[in-house]
This record gives C-alpha cells, sequence and structure tokens, in this order.
C-alpha cells in the first residue's frame, strides 16, 4: 500500500510533492522496501536452488554497483533464461528399443535450439535396420532449428532406404513442422 501510495503521489501530486525535502521522499522509500522485503528468505538461502541464488546475488550487486534497478532487472532476467534454457536441455531423453527390424525411439522433453544438436546425437544411422518409429508423445518441437534437426533425421535415415514414421506429435509441434518444413 505504501509503494501504491507512493505511486500516485509522484504521478498525480508531483506539483506538490515538490515542496516534500529529498530526504523524506528517500526515507519512505527505504521503508516500504524494507518492509516488502522476505527477510525468511535469507535464513532459508541454503534451501533454495543454486540457480535462484546466484541470480538473487547477481541482481544484488549489478544493482549495487551500477545504481540502476533497470540492468539489474535485465541481469536476473537473462540469467533466468540461460539457467532454464540448461534445464530443459538436460531434460530431453530418448529411450530406444528394437523389435523385428524396427528400431523405436521415444522422445521425452522441449526440443528447441539449444536441445536439438542433443536430439540428433540420440540416433544410430548406421544400424542395419528395415524401419525406424520416432515417437514425440512426451516431446514438443519449439522452433525451426528443431524442425530442420528433425527433419535432418528422417532424411538421414531416408538416405539409407530405411521406413520412418513421425508418431505421437501434439498439434502445436504439427502445425510448425507443416509451417517451415514438412516432412
Amino acid at each position: 500500500m505504501a509503494g501504491v501510495f507512493l505511486l500516485c503521489l509522484v504521478v498525480f501530486l508531483k506539483d506538490w510533492l515538490a515542496y516534500v525535502p529529498m530526504a523524506a521522499l528517500v526515507a519512505i522509500m527505504v521503508m516500504v522496501s524494507f518492509t516488502t522485503f522476505q527477510w525468511g528468505s535469507v535464513k532459508q538461502f541454503h534451501k533454495h536452488p543454486v540457480s535462484f541464488n546466484v541470480v538473487m546475488i547477481a541482481v544484488v550487486i549489478v544493482v549495487l554497483a551500477t545504481h540502476n534497478l533497470a540492468l539489474g532487472v535485465l541481469t536476473g532476467v537473462l540469467l533466468s533464461a540461460l539457467f532454464i534454457i540448461n534445464k530443459l536441455e538436460s531434460e530431453v531423453k530418448v529411450q530406444s528399443s528394437l523389435r523385428n527390424k524396427q528400431r523405436y525411439y521415444v522422445i521425452t522433453g522441449q526440443i528447441f535450439f539449444s536441445s536439438s544438436e542433443k536430439f540428433f546425437q540420440f540416433f544410430d544411422f548406421q544400424e542395419q535396420i528395415d524401419e525406424v518409429s520416432i515417437d514425440l508423445t512426451h516431446a514438443h518441437i519449439w522452433d525451426i532449428t528443431s524442425v530442420n534437426m528433425l527433419n535432418s533425421v528422417v532424411q538421414k535415415f531416408k538416405d539409407r532406404n530405411i521406413e520412418v514414421k513421425i508418431v505421437g506429435l501434439n498439434e502445436a509441434s504439427h502445425t510448425l513442422i507443416d509451417r517451415y518444413n514438412p516432412l
């Protein structure tokens, strides 16, 4: 409430606010930040994920070093994005099984620009088989790089005269593949 009140003062009553000493406004802002900070999070610092702590410390350091909150927010957003990309990339899994000269690949996870190279490495193109089935029921394709990588996998199998079946595409992945690179 104090923050909203201060915002209203600055936006709507700026002419009257000019008569208030700057030290008083700073004191109000310090009290707002002091009361809105979750002090319990400091006690639980060791319980938080390392990535959370790294982002929090980096934001504080950037804000204190530059006196620029916008740079701190940008740092936090960029670091969080990098940590999420790393997490999603590491969660891509492929299970493979062979039945009657037919190889079944079951893909799990988020396939996007960062994980698409790892996705490509899961396939054995030298194996002597007749058919390959790629099950994407538990996966999602996010971007054009992933579409191209899936197309490369299919094409590499087809170049060796191996029939390829893609099954389990969700609607969004199917639309992306149809739009940018029909198999």
